[in-house]
């Protein structure tokens, strides 16, 4: 059993990521925090050289992106490139791109749209990987958009897996993780907090470990199924955002002490 090894994603940090001068600082930053491994998503833009260049120069391994679905399927040459240039071998698509939401038969026409691009970059040792939100966890005559991914995907078709999208769905991150198992390089751990309203209670980010999710048999599954990196994330933070990376950081590597 390896334990999965720990990235920061740097969406988290996505207000400081505007200009390639803040890019090339928060990169800078956050390595300073430890952390050795970042997904590249919620950047300005850059040039991909200049990019390339700052997380070399930092020694930064990137795990993987989100890139545009448009480019990942009419640019795919250079996105290809592009990766190759960073090291990098993941290729993701961070959201359900709104021509193919909100029904099995879009979920299916994603699969054959990608199915070209996929194989080009399976051909270049890279993979294309989806990353959930809550949405997919909608039922359709009694399945779901993500069962039907998993299901009807072939194995050019990977996913990353956002732990606090798949509860807020209704899933269990744990038995979603072993249902990907094989197809997933990179899980995304995004914990949950309750937040009291005068309606209803509200699901909110909160740092890894300060919320209510169970992220030990998280980490064992991951761990279990061999997925090689598991990434920080706070689509928002109440907090200084760096701050509460360091905050998961510390924690995660507290809880993989335990396994």
């Amino acid at each position: 059993m390896a334990l999965p090894k720990i990235g920061a994603q740097m969406y988290t940090v996505c207000e400081f990521l505007k200009t390639p001068e803040q890019i090339a600082s928060s990169l800078k930053r956050v390595k300073e925090l430890g952390f050795d491994i970042v997904q590249l998503s919620g950047l300005g833009p850059i040039d991909p050289a200049e990019l390339a260049a700052i997380v070399h120069d930092l020694a930064l391994e990137v795990c993987i992106t989100h890139s545009p679905i448009d480019r990942i399927l009419n640019d795919t040459d250079a996105l290809i490139a592009e990766h190759r240039a960073l090291g990098c071998n993941g290729i993701g698509i961070g959201c359900m791109p709104n021509q193919y939401r909100g029904s099995l038969e879009g979920a299916r026409a994603l699969l054959k749209d990608t199915a070209e691009a996929r194989k080009k970059i399976a051909a270049a040792g890279m993979t294309l990987a989806y990353h959930n939100h809550n949405f997919e966890f909608q039922k359709f005559n009694g399945t779901n958009v993500f069962d039907l991914l998993i299901e009807e995907g072939d194995d050019t078709f990977g996913f990353i897996l956002d732990t606090f999208w798949v509860q807020a769905g209704g899933g269990d991150p744990v038995s979603y993780i072993r249902k990907v198992a094989g197809r997933m390089t990179v899980c995304h751990l995004k914990d949950m907090d309750i937040e009291d309203d005068p309606v209803r209670a509200k699901q909110v980010f909160a740092p890894v470990g300060e919320g209510n999710m169970d992220f030990v048999p998280i980490l064992r599954a991951l761990a279990e199924t061999n997925v090689p990196y598991a990434v920080i994330e706070q689509d928002i933070c109440k907090t200084d955002p760096f701050d509460c990376l360091a905050i998961s950081k510390r924690n995660v590597e507290n809880m993989l002490k335990t396994l």
